[in-house]
């Protein structure tokens, strides 16, 4: 897909060095320092909407917000809106309905689901977010979902931030055009521990997404990596 008609998508994850983004349990899901932090809001900062999915959003508490008085104003010197717009992403609509991002109304909120969602849950989430969009039968077409929120909400940069069955989805669609990854010196192990890209994954290394790495920088115990999609590939 040209990302010139759908918006430009980043995913940005902190890991463990073994490659995890929360413990088995899923007990500990954030795990970064204050620069992570920092890093993710200055991210975010840059995107037009910030996306996570259902769970993600669950565990974490998150309400996808701008990060303070500091990232507001740079948004706004940069042309953007104030606050980003906030997307969940459901297939199955099985969000919590009593998650902290509902109870957040400082920008837009839109929910990417299916068809297989009963129209009772559609009427209950539509109350709580601005939009509920289903895109496809039983799988969530993310193409389509991405060519909808360029046309309806005019999002040409995306942030995504999990968690891995999202982010796998997207990156086998051959949309996620530029990673950002927090590499923590911690290990968690866990067969079952989650990692950035889980799901379904690549059934081959031809098939396999390629990026190439445009930046390693050491910040005391982190490693803040960036790797841009190889051209062709995806």
């Amino acid at each position: 897909m040209n990302p010139s008609k759908r918006p430009f998508v980043l995913v940005n994850m902190a890991m463990t060095a073994d490659g995890k983004i929360a413990t088995a349990n899923r007990a500990v899901t954030s795990f970064g320092s204050d620069r992570d932090r920092e890093h993710l809001y200055a991210l975010r900062a840059t995107a037009d909407a910030v996306m996570c999915g259902a769970r993600t959003v669950e565990l974490s508490q998150a309400t996808l917000d701008t990060g303070g008085e500091k990232f507001r104003r740079r948004r706004l010197k940069s042309g953007r809106a104030e606050h980003p717009v906030r997307v969940i992403v459901s297939g199955s609509g099985s969000i919590d309905l009593e998650s902290e991002i509902f109870r957040v109304k400082t920008s837009p909120l839109i929910v990417l689901t299916t068809r297989r969602v009963t129209a009772k849950k559609r009427g209950l989430l539509r109350l709580l977010a601005d939009e509920v969009k289903p895109f496809g039968d039983r799988e969530l077409n993310l193409r389509a979902a991405l060519l909808w929120l360029r046309k309806a909400w005019g999002v040409k940069r995306l942030l995504c931030e999990g968690g891995g069955a999202l982010n796998d989805a997207l990156f086998r669609a051959g949309l996620v055009d530029e990673i950002h990854l927090t590499l923590c010196p911690k290990i968690f192990g866990g067969r079952t521990a989650p990692t950035i890209a889980d799901g379904l994954g690549f059934g081959s290394l031809k098939a396999a997404g390629r990026y190439r790495f445009t930046s390693v920088r050491p910040v005391r115990d982190e490693l803040f990596i960036v790797l841009t999609r190889t051209p062709g590939s995806g």
